[in-house]
């Protein structure tokens, strides 16, 4: 391989980068998820690594991921063979089983629902639902369960996963961890980057983020939009008018879906339905079958060239 350099400035001089054999024998790629663009490994490999006096202990993390649709909470834990989901709950769950209608399904709300769901739903698998109740009623307050209950087993601690999101203040990834936080589960957090923090005067707003818990910002703008460009409202908010809520029962159907959530968290298998297979290739022959096959071929054969070896003779004739 021919030599291939690159300039690079450094300082005030340039540095030549030799990239020769020698270069690109010792060369190591990386991770396939980093190729990709999906794994942030420094953040993962400070997440995942436990203890060497908790050997063997799982180390767990509330993971949150947004697609344009959909929201996922999960709760994992790092193995060899690959990461170990204990727990999950979507976003598309809510409309299916708590009564949410199917529109808003990724907002601020959505998140902290989405985030509930999978706290409640973990404390009932592993046992723990009824001692750690956590926060029955959003109200916007700071709340830890570590320090506000006292049980015979410890609360299930997880640490929160936002993967390559950025942790910007008002983010949604902290919507679902506040969802979890006041549903029982101890994730070690503060408030600096819930909505309605100010860094100026660092104090947090509680009025603004029960109100984004609740969805009454999204009420708002719906009232606002509606008086001043009705064209624009009914566009804008289609799926809300085509499943029936309207800017006052925004924040009263955020309220059921927390109480159906609490009532039964817990995950419900799908009915299997009844599917016929049907096989499009051709069956398997046993060595008999076969060996028929090839007789009744060669029976055809000889069949078709007497019937050819008379027409001849018949031709001949004439």
């Amino acid at each position: 391989m021919g030599k291939k350099a690159n300039m690079r400035k450094a300082g005030s001089c340039f540095v030549k980068v030799v990239k020769n054999k020698a270069y690109f024998k010792r060369f190591q790629v990386k991770f396939r998820r980093r190729r990709e663009g999906k794994t942030d490994f420094f953040a993962r490999k400070r997440l995942v690594t436990q203890d060497k006096n908790k050997y063997m202990s799982p180390k767990y993390r509330l993971v949150v991921r947004f697609s344009n649709k959909d929201i996922c909470c999960q709760v994992t834990s790092a193995k060899i063979i690959g990461d170990d989901v204990l727990v999950a709950a979507y976003a598309h769950e809510l409309p299916e089983k708590y009564g949410a209608k199917k529109c808003g399904l990724t907002n601020y709300a959505a998140a902290y629902a989405t985030g509930l769901l999978c706290a409640r739903r973990l404390l009932n698998k592993v046992g723990l639902d009824s001692m750690y109740t956590g926060k029955t009623e959003a109200d916007g307050e700071m709340y830890y369960v570590d320090e506000e209950e006292e049980g015979e087993k410890r609360p299930f601690k997880a640490l929160l996963d936002v993967g390559l999101k950025r942790t910007t203040t008002g983010a949604k990834v902290f919507s679902a961890m506040k969802g979890a936080a006041d549903g029982g589960l101890n994730v070690p957090h503060n408030e600096k980057r819930f909505v309605g923090y100010d860094p100026d005067a660092k104090e947090l707003d509680t009025d603004v983020l029960k109100d984004h818990i609740y969805g009454n910002h999204v009420a708002e703008y719906m009232r606002e939009l509606q008086e001043e460009d009705p064209e624009q409202y009914e566009k804008r908010f289609s799926q809300y008018i085509k499943a029936g809520l309207n800017a006052d029962g925004v924040v009263p159907h955020w309220k059921k879906v927390h109480a159906a959530i609490r009532k039964s968290p817990a995950h419900t298998k799908k009915a299997s339905k009844d599917v016929k297979k049907v096989n499009y290739g051709r069956r398997r022959c046993s060595r008999a079958q076969r060996a028929g096959r090839v007789n009744q071929k060669k029976a055809w054969a000889e069949k078709k060239k007497a019937e050819a070896s008379d027409e001849e003779d018949e031709d001949d004739e004439e």
